[in-house]
């Protein structure tokens, strides 16, 4: 079902093309809303991933050292996935009132939330000081984490999307999604100094210290985000919101009921992009690492496929502006069926040269030309009264069931076919897959009016 102009999208497109009137992106307005975007994700998934980078090395011991080291690891993991099965939540949280108040409120919100949880993880009493307290209030601070990126990604994505001219949403859309890799980057970059730094303490009180530092992130990024107006798609709506109010007082129920199949055509296309990443990055690290490469040979490449998958997102972003997002996401699914197999193989020979190839290839390029036009594809299959909730619905449902589950589903399968890794390859051959004819069913978006509604 391809849309005849799959090959070449033309340069404008309707008379919301040329807003701004320049039709660049090099405008100090629109510079300050790609970098709140940029920044506010970078932020965002800075304190996500930090939690996560914490459960692996330190919530164990200091949360849950009173359980033997197997459970009290478990346990550690089982407080990060409170924050995944948040996200959706709070994409729907989120959306709802950025659907009906503004898309600008929100993300002040979310913001100020990451930051409080953030810190106050930095300053939590540990379990020797105040018991089984410690372990509940720190599931309570991941949740809200979980509810605060949630409603992140969907708000700076239309921020960014809504501002930028027709023919660029889909480079301007990529600022929020590069957030991501950049957030992470950092969040490791940090650990590993403050490590450095403290020595023999980090355990006894470093391992505070990067969760303090995000205190003054929110307060640049805060200090960025507020000088950023609303979008102009959302000051349209605001101004027919007499009418909105009659017809759409829960924008939940009218996603679910009037646009059901574009949910679930974007949830099940974004399922590639972060099937990729847990098979990767997490089911794939632990794979490399028992197969003999050294754990910090796998912790540097994955922050070089990181480094890669900003560059190649940002590439394929403006690439999606020229061929459209349906053609850049099919050519990103087709090179992940026939790069599975490959990949799998690699991680599991023990080199560091195979582990190397495998993530600079699966995570930084494949996955890079994935999540470049996703944020934009997502958006604009959705009218704008309702954009903030259908796209934050879809997206973070993705990452729920992806990067959520995808490790544990990836290793019952091994577990399954006696150590082989067959049944993983066929079964993320088999999500990339259902992407591609998720993608092939939706609408060129980069047709659509961001406006329509």
């Amino acid at each position: 079902m391809s849309s005849p102009t799959d090959q070449q999208l033309p340069q404008q497109q309707g008379p919301d093309a040329g807003s701004p009137a320049s039709g660049s992106l090099n405008t100090k307005d629109l510079r300050r809303v790609l970098g709140s975007s940029l920044m506010g994700s970078v932020i965002e998934y800075y304190d996500f991933i930090l939690y996560a980078t914490a459960a692996a090395l330190i919530f164990d011991k200091v949360f849950f050292a009173n359980l033997g080291p197997g459970v009290a690891l478990f346990a550690s993991f089982g407080t990060l996935a409170v924050g995944y099965v948040a996200r959706p939540l709070g994409g729907i949280l989120f959306g709802h009132y950025g659907d009906r108040i503004g898309r600008k409120k929100m993300l002040v919100l979310s913001m100020l939330m990451m930051g409080f949880a953030t810190v106050a993880i930095g300053f939590l009493p540990t379990t020797a000081q105040i018991g089984v307290l410690a372990p509940v209030i720190l599931v309570t601070l991941r949740f809200v984490q979980g509810i605060s990126v949630g409603g992140e990604w969907g708000g700076a994505t239309l921020m960014a999307l809504e501002h930028a001219p027709a023919h660029k949403r889909g480079f301007a859309a990529a600022f929020a999604n590069a957030g991501g890799p950049a957030g992470g980057l950092l969040a490791t970059f940090v650990v590993s100094g403050v490590s450095a730094a403290t020595g023999d303490q980090f355990l006894v009180w470093g391992w505070r210290i990067p969760f303090i530092l995000s205190a003054v992130l929110i307060l640049v990024g805060m200090l960025i985000r507020l000088k950023v107006a609303e979008t102009p798609v959302f000051q349209e709506l605001e101004q027919e919101a007499a009418r909105r109010q009659q017809k759409q007082r829960t924008p939940l129920m009218d996603v679910l009921r009037l646009h059901p199949r574009v949910v679930v055509l974007t949830l099940v296309a974004s399922l590639g992009f972060y099937c990729c990443q847990g098979i990767l990055t997490s089911w794939g690290v632990s794979v490399a690492v028992q197969s003999g490469v050294e754990r910090s040979d796998v912790l540097n490449l994955k922050g070089v496929a990181a480094v890669f998958t900003i560059i190649v997102c940002f590439y394929t972003a403006r690439l999606s502006d020229r061929i459209g997002r349906r053609t850049v996401l099919t050519i990103g699914g087709v090179g992940g069926i026939l790069f599975a197999f490959p990949a799998l193989y690699l991680m599991h020979t023990g080199a560091v040269w195979a582990f190397a190839i495998a993530v600079i290839v699966g995570n930084g390029v494949i996955q890079g030309f994935l999540a470049g036009p996703i944020g934009a594809y997502i958006s604009e299959q959705f009218p704008a009264n309702v954009r903030y909730t259908g796209a934050s619905l879809a997206y973070q449902g993705a990452a729920t069931l992806g990067a959520g589950f995808t490790p544990m589903i990836a290793t019952a399968l091994v577990m399954l076919a006696g150590g082989s890794y067959l049944f993983v390859g066929f079964f993320w051959i088999g999500i990339l897959a259902m992407g591609l004819v998720a993608v092939r069913m939706s609408r060129e978006g980069a047709e659509l009016s961001p406006k329509r509604h």
